[in-house]
């Protein structure tokens, strides 16, 4: 099924080289513990599954949609109104009513309409991304068709390392990049953040597979804890500059043969 949000960083294009790897690992639970807009899950389709992110307001849409949701709103590609609904939204935020079809509704709304796609929130954890100014957007309003899907699923919205593994699942992480901008949630994910979650990621017991932008200290990070690095070239759907030149991305494997590995990435 396709991902409900376009989202910044998406990986629905890698998923040819994870379908290859996840095929002599779908016995596994699959966990994510940053879903961001579910492209991977969704394609790999996991009996069980365990998604995770930082984002509240991420994690309660998806929990409404997985109990059938239909957005009641209208839904208008216009500057005024988009300014209104989101300080609607920012005003459940500050009155800690976001977890409810309402916040779901307006958090779908934004990112579909506000510019580039971004998710982005300020310090006091308020939504500040401007009007996107599209020529046309098609919204969706009946999302019932992923009930199913999704209630099969788990969803937490925790740090990471809160999370709770048996041992042997398949982790697959994507974490915000090793890039000047990290705040999709209230608070920065910084390169402390990235060197606390190789090292969770390096102990886990069940195969881990991990995505990150290759700036020069993220693949030295991963290549010092012995994880097998290999470097993509990836889309950019969504660029703040504009520039939507391929970017070279790592994908770091530990726990996974060396011959699944190369099977997939010869796909």
């Amino acid at each position: 099924m396709k991902p409900l949000l376009k989202w910044a960083g998406g990986k629905r294009w890698l998923l040819p080289v994870l379908q290859g790897v996840w095929a002599a690992y779908a016995n596994h639970k699959l966990v994510e513990p940053f879903t961001g807009g579910m492209a991977v899950t969704l394609g790999l389709n996991p009996e069980s599954a365990l998604l995770n992110d930082a984002n509240p307001h991420l994690i309660n849409f998806y929990k409404q949609v997985s109990r059938g949701f239909k957005i009641d709103l209208d839904l208008k590609n216009q500057s005024e109104f988009y300014y209104a609904q989101r300080t609607k939204f920012n005003q459940l935020i500050n009155a800690n009513k976001y977890r409810n079809k309402e916040a779901a509704a307006l958090f779908y709304y934004l990112m579909r309409t506000g510019f580039n796609g971004l998710c982005r929130f300020n310090s006091s954890g308020e939504f500040n991304v401007p009007f996107g100014q599209h020529n046309k957007i098609l919204y969706r309003k009946d999302f019932s068709e992923y009930k199913d899907v999704l209630g099969n699923w788990q969803l937490e919205s925790v740090d990471f390392a809160k999370l709770k593994l048996a041992g042997d699942e398949l982790i697959y992480a994507d974490p915000p990049y090793d890039v000047q901008f990290t705040r999709y949630s209230k608070n920065d994910f910084t390169w402390d953040d990235q060197q606390r979650l190789a090292q969770w990621l390096v102990q886990h017991e069940g195969p881990v597979i991990a995505s990150n932008q290759a700036t020069p200290r993220i693949i030295q990070l991963y290549k010092d804890l012995k994880f097998t690095v290999c470097l993509l070239q990836a889309p950019r759907m969504i660029a703040c500059n504009g520039d939507r030149r391929p970017a070279t991305e790592i994908l770091a494997f530990k726990g996974i043969a060396k011959k699944i590995i190369k099977k997939s990435l010869d796909h």
